[in-house]
């Protein structure tokens, strides 16, 4: 049997880059490497010399250039965007070669586009959209904890952010996140809103621009948002509370993300704003060491009695992260554990494997506390 053609489109990225390293790692090899440039696919497939790597120049704006990269691939994993301005380009172009797609990011606006075209399960081929950090394993993770918390699981905090580089993807779609990226047309989500009695309530939490969190190192800015995959993690776990919170460790950073919606709406350029909150990231970044954390709190009831169980990821990059969860998520479609159609990554992905792959391979640090720590301490002890 014929080992299958895996795409990766914008394989020479922050996210890319990493992962091909992680379907190496998962013993993937001859891979199929898509991007603009092609000194910087070569140096990519010369990272494995024995792999065999295809080198194939796509640009995902350039129906031809996709069109040829995407022919005789068995899946594509799709790392390129803005992905608020590509929606669902890429999955479509891969449905149309015949092939399923696995997209870091996507999110509802790509969803409504397939969806819109035709159900891909109905010529028996898979999309799995936003199989990255944020969102993805942001959600992947609380449904973990959830099984190992308090019977009666009722609110969820969470703090993610972290310290790291800006990748020129991940800048422009934050300028578009702010009136694009969500379900019909919305934003992607909402600043200062939060789950109450389960359902989304505007303006119920505060912004602190100077603070502290144990699960981060100095004084950082929290910011409340709360997106759709938040709305949706809270409705799965049968939450009655949900508080969101973006963590800001750099000043640079948030100076900028304070006066950025006042400069969208004064007609300033978004690719400009775009490099500067690159060049903000990497002035913050300077003389740190790069971190990203997640942070969940899961409080309800256990016997009756009030308790708490918490997780806390460290990772040295949140674009690790988003390869991780995009690679498990390609093998998933490749075994069938994922049925045909088009669904979110935190929905079809079992997030045993992907704990176990994040802690297997160093690429995060998890630690428990509470219920989840007795709760593993008693599984370790079973064994």
């Amino acid at each position: 049997m014929n080992k299958p053609v895996i795409g990766v489109l914008g394989a020479s990225g922050a996210a890319g880059r990493a992962a091909v390293r992680e379907l190496r790692t998962l013993g993937h090899t001859g891979l199929r490497l898509g991007g603009r440039t092609a000194s910087a696919l070569s140096a990519v497939a010369e990272e494995d010399p024995v792999g065999h790597d295809e080198t194939v120049r796509a640009d995902a704006t350039a129906p031809g250039g996709l069109r040829a990269f995407t022919e005789g691939c068995d899946i594509v994993l799709n790392c390129v965007g803005p992905t608020y301005r590509l929606r669902a380009t890429v999955a479509s172009a891969a449905l149309a070669a015949g092939a399923h797609c696995v997209d870091v990011a996507g999110d509802d606006p790509a969803a409504e586009d397939l969806l819109e075209a035709g159900d891909p399960a109905l010529d028996g081929r898979t999309v799995v959209l936003s199989a990255g950090a944020l969102p993805g394993l942001s959600s992947l993770l609380p449904r973990w904890l959830a099984g190992r918390g308090p019977a009666g699981a009722a609110a969820l905090t969470a703090y993610c952010g972290g310290l790291e580089t800006c990748s020129p993807t991940v800048a422009h779609d934050l300028m578009l996140s702010l009136t694009s990226g969500g379900a019909d047309g919305a934003a992607y989500g909402e600043a200062l809103a939060a789950v109450r009695g389960g359902r989304r309530v505007s303006r119920v939490l505060r912004t602190s621009e100077d603070t502290e969190h144990e699960a981060f190192p100095g004084r950082v800015a929290v910011q409340p948002y709360l997106s759709g995959e938040s709305e949706r993690l809270a409705t799965v776990l049968g939450l009655d509370r949900l508080d969101w919170y973006n963590v800001h460790p750099g000043p640079a950073v948030r100076a900028l993300l304070n006066v950025l919606p006042g400069r969208l709406a004064a007609g300033e350029d978004p690719d400009r704003l775009a490099e500067r909150l690159i060049l903000a990231a990497d002035l913050d970044l300077a003389g740190r060491k790069p971190y990203y954390v997640m942070d969940f709190a899961l409080s309800g009831t256990t016997s009756a009695r009030p308790a708490t169980a918490g997780l806390t990821l460290r990772a040295a990059s949140s674009y690790r992260l988003t390869a991780a969860v995009g690679a498990l998520a390609v093998e998933a479609v490749l075994r069938g554990d994922v049925p045909a159609g088009v669904h979110f990554a935190c929905d079809v992905l079992d997030p045993d494997t992907v704990v176990t792959h994040l802690r297997s391979h160093g690429a995060a640090d998890l630690r428990l506390t509470g219920a989840a720590a007795e709760a593993e301490h008693m599984e370790e002890g079973a064994l």
